[in-house]
């Protein structure tokens, strides 16, 4: 069941819980105590006083047992009783003299009295018993002390001062608790409003978010669990809405990357409709065509294997390479592209280091950045692809001395569709973004540095212990 209010009321209400069980913890646990040590005090000082009266004060004649009993009691402040023992029935006693001047039959069975006795039969001396009792509906404080002669001497005080004490205790604890459960219950009244003002804040953020306005920051101005609760939300906020900013730009940049080739394609598509071309011209029509669907087809690739990273569906082995072929391999297949451009590309692969990864996407990474080197520098310059290792690591690098990329931009180029500003080449920006990808699911890294003639591609992959793995494994 939902309690009217929500949280404020259940903060008010625990807190009131909290308070109202402490002061009822301490009531039951201070109360107690002290009547009990004032109750202990007072008997302990009766029988101070009245021990040594009973023992060597009273008379031998029982004819002025009466009026010592008068005078021991204004001594002790108390009501003096002595009884003797009863031979039939054994063990009972009777009252013989009283300073209250009744002989009330509640004191001849007293119990006090009674287990004086028991002490001074079993011991065979004195015996001396203290309690406390109820008479009338008000206790007492008692001293017994059973002679060797026979005579049991009951000392009883009554302890309607003592509790009286107690009595203003409690009454004052009972007020206190009032106050501070009306204390208590104000201030968690105000701390559960604020609180909830607080979270409701946070509730309207959470909203904000969630229907995609990410320009309001989330601003808490405390100091404990909810201002960093809003801190967490305000980077959740920040963090969304720089993934909402490149879904935007991956989607406006796609849309343009397949707009362009289709756009030629349909154009050309026309022009060929025209009877009057020649065959050359049409033989060039359809060669420029042919590249704008390689080039459609290759952002497909591309866009698939983005879509299989980011899905974690991207199938990676784990076997031993050697990057010395995968070189050999990347020059042997980039040649053709290296004349075409007018550019030299070497291989530098007199090692034969062996590393783990996936064979098939160590090509594909070295592709994305051999390509990029030959199709982003201009013609005459030099592309060297080298393999080298060291103790734990292996390397396959691309070098190019074109003029560099600017030190502002070297940090985005693995970033999705980003091209350099003032590159001399088009291109979708995704080659780099999926090398870097495959090089982290492969355990390793692509890094790159630049400076004018002379820019460095590298992917870093764990070198392989064994000279052979048994069985590649899928991960």
């Amino acid at each position: 069941m939902k309690l009217p209010g929500g949280i404020r009321v259940r903060l008010a209400v625990g807190l009131l819980v909290v308070v109202g069980g402490a002061l009822l913890a301490a009531y039951l646990i201070v109360v107690p105590s002290l009547e009990n040590r004032l109750v202990d005090g007072k008997v302990t000082g009766l029988r101070k006083s009245a021990e040594p009266l009973a023992i060597r004060g009273l008379p031998e004649n029982p004819f002025s047992w009466d009026n010592w009993s008068y005078v021991a009691a204004v001594a002790t402040n108390a009501r003096v009783v002595v009884l003797t023992v009863l031979s039939r029935p054994r063990g009972m006693l009777r009252v013989v003299a009283d300073s209250a001047g009744v002989q009330a039959g509640d004191i001849a069975d007293n119990p006090t009295a009674l287990r004086a006795l028991a002490i001074s039969t079993v011991q065979g001396g004195t015996g001396i018993a203290t309690g406390r009792t109820t008479r009338g509906r008000r206790e007492y404080g008692e001293v017994a002390v059973a002679r060797p002669d026979g005579a049991v001497v009951l000392f009883s005080s009554p302890l309607s001062d003592t509790l009286a004490t107690v009595h203003v205790i409690q009454r004052r604890l009972v007020y206190a608790t009032i106050a501070a459960l009306a204390i208590a219950l104000a201030l968690g009244s105000a701390a559960a409003v604020t609180h909830a003002r607080r979270i409701r804040r946070l509730e309207q953020a959470a909203e904000r978010i969630a229907r995609g306005d990410f320009d309001e920051p989330v601003v808490d101005t405390g100091d404990d669990e909810l201002s960093e609760l809003a801190s967490a939300f305000d980077r959740m906020r920040v963090q969304l809405g720089q993934l909402d900013s490149a879904r935007r730009a991956f989607v406006a940049t796609a849309s343009h990357e397949l707009r362009t080739p289709l756009f030629a394609l349909g154009g050309f598509i026309e022009l060929l409709e025209d009877e009057d071309l020649d065959d050359e011209t049409r033989r060039g029509f359809l060669i420029t065509m042919r590249e704008q669907v390689a080039r459609l087809a290759k952002l497909a690739t591309d866009l698939l294997d983005l879509s299989r990273v980011d899905a974690g569906g991207l199938s990676i082995r784990r076997e031993t390479v050697d990057l010395a072929d995968v070189a050999a391999s990347l020059g042997a297949e980039l040649h053709g592209l290296a004349e075409s451009k007018q550019q030299r590309l070497e291989i530098d692969a007199f090692e034969h280091p062996l590393v783990v990864g996936d064979e098939e996407r160590i090509a594909q990474v070295g592709r994305a950045l051999a390509t990029n080197a030959l199709i982003h520098t201009p013609a005459g310059t030099s592309v060297v692809v080298r393999a080298s290792s060291g103790d734990t690591c292996a390397w396959l690098e691309v070098e190019d001395d074109g003029p560099g990329i600017p030190a502002d931009q070297l940090d985005r180029v693995f970033d999705r569709f980003y091209r350099v500003e003032g590159g001399i080449a088009p291109g979708s920006g995704l080659g780099l973004a999926i090398a870097r990808e495959l090089a982290e699911l492969m355990g390793g890294r692509v890094r790159a540095s630049s400076r004018p003639g002379r820019t460095v591609f590298t992917l870093e992959l764990e070198c392989s212990r064994d000279a052979v793995l048994a069985e590649p494994v899928a991960v």
